[in-house]
């Protein structure tokens, strides 16, 4: 089934276009990330590697308790707590008490950072770097992150309105179907062969990634 049977099925699921795009995400516009805190980044971003493995409403059940307990995830404050400090974290019940994923803060605090320090703010680079090349966002962010590897960069854009794709298990049943992949993309020659599919997609049918992946895990699930 090519990606137009995909959509007009999609479409007769919902009843109507109308129905159909109101049901799908709309990613932020380049004026609403940039003027995001660096705090409201680091705390996705740590909110994202907590998540993973976990149910998603008891990390967010627990999240003003890690607000209150890293400063607010304001960077500047965050990057300086020391092995002893998270040490003393690690007793306070309130907390999801997960050694590596609390030693992520201070390091993915520095490196929020040391982007803002360069962009003029971390959300003024997440709305400059090109849709038509998210995932080398997604590696770029795994490389100087920690903890972002794997689906991790992908589903933290997602969860702050950074427009993308993500490669769930439907989506990827989809583009099997289609001949796009024989499994899922892993290596950087066949996520930039997966990237200049939506790419094409995304000009022909005016649909954002983030819409092009929901369509497509619709049309399998």
């Amino acid at each position: 089934m090519k990606f137009a049977d995909r959509l007009a099925a999609v479409r007769d699921r919902f009843g109507s276009d109308e129905a159909m795009r109101a049901a799908l995400s709309v990613a932020a516009d380049a004026e609403e990330l940039s003027q995001r805190s660096d705090a409201y980044y680091l705390s996705n971003i740590s909110r994202r590697i907590f998540r993973a493995g976990l149910k998603h409403s008891f990390v967010d059940s627990r999240w003003p308790a890690f607000e209150e307990a890293f400063f607010g995830f304001e960077p500047e404050k965050a990057e300086l707590l020391s092995e002893s400090d998270l040490d003393e974290r690690m007793k306070d019940a309130r907390l999801i008490r997960h050694w590596g994923k609390m030693c992520s803060i201070p390091y993915n605090a520095a490196m929020v950072r040391e982007v803002s320090r360069v962009h003029g703010g971390f959300g003024r680079f997440l709305a400059q770097w090109p849709e038509t090349d998210i995932v080398g966002l997604w590696r770029y962010l795994a490389k100087q992150g920690k903890q972002m590897g794997g689906q991790s960069g992908a589903r933290f854009l997602r969860m702050v309105g950074k427009d993308t794709f993500l490669l769930t298990d439907d989506v990827v049943a989809a583009l099997k179907a289609m001949g796009v992949v024989e499994k899922i993309p892993t290596s950087q020659k066949q996520l930039q062969h997966t990237q200049a599919f939506f790419n094409e997609l995304a000009h022909t049918y005016s649909l954002q990634l983030c819409q092009l992946s929901q369509i497509l895990a619709y049309s399998v699930g």
